[in-house]
């Protein structure tokens, strides 16, 4: 009897450019060995989900991101809070992971349509927060935490991110 390919499930909650990452790499990676995976994107997440991606990162609240020059040892919290130190921390993010080779969040998103990673927007979410489902990208299904579910109760692995 042949193995049934194994699932991955994953409910995306966040919406920032650090936490971007996770499910499109794990999601994709799992494409790649086999599994037949799916995001669930509620909340922030949703963001990750917008045909323009606007997404920041802040240290601020964040106390495990490594700081650059020992910026953690040295420089205080409070001007963490300052304006455009989130500009600067996002785009000095993005320039850590160009120079890395770390694919863009939206290479990674791409990727993850072409393995066949089901993307499925939350609908309670969509409808709460009055977003514009056309500000979305093309691909993705909409559906409540039951349709996720059906997924999820049948998957070998289930991540909260």
């Amino acid at each position: 009897m042949a193995d049934e390919q194994k699932k991955l499930a994953i409910i995306a909650t966040k919406g920032t450019l650090d936490w971007a990452y996770p499910p499109f790499i794990l999601a994709s990676t799992a494409a790649a060995l086999g599994y037949e995976a799916q995001i669930f994107f509620t909340f922030y997440g949703l963001q990750l989900l917008r045909k323009k991606l606007s997404l920041k990162v802040t240290s601020l609240g964040n106390p495990g991101m490594p700081m650059p020059m020992g910026m953690d040892k040295w420089f205080p919290v409070l001007f963490q809070a300052l304006p455009g130190m989130e500009a600067m921390m996002t785009s000095m993010m993005k320039a850590k992971m160009k120079a890395k080779g770390v694919a863009s969040v939206e290479e990674l998103r791409t990727m993850c349509q072409e393995a066949d990673v089901k993307l499925i927007a939350c609908q309670m979410t969509v409808d709460l927060f009055d977003m514009d489902p056309s500000e979305f990208i093309d691909g993705i299904e909409f559906g409540g935490a039951a349709t996720f579910f059906e997924f999820a109760g049948e998957s070998d692995i289930c991540l909260f991110i």
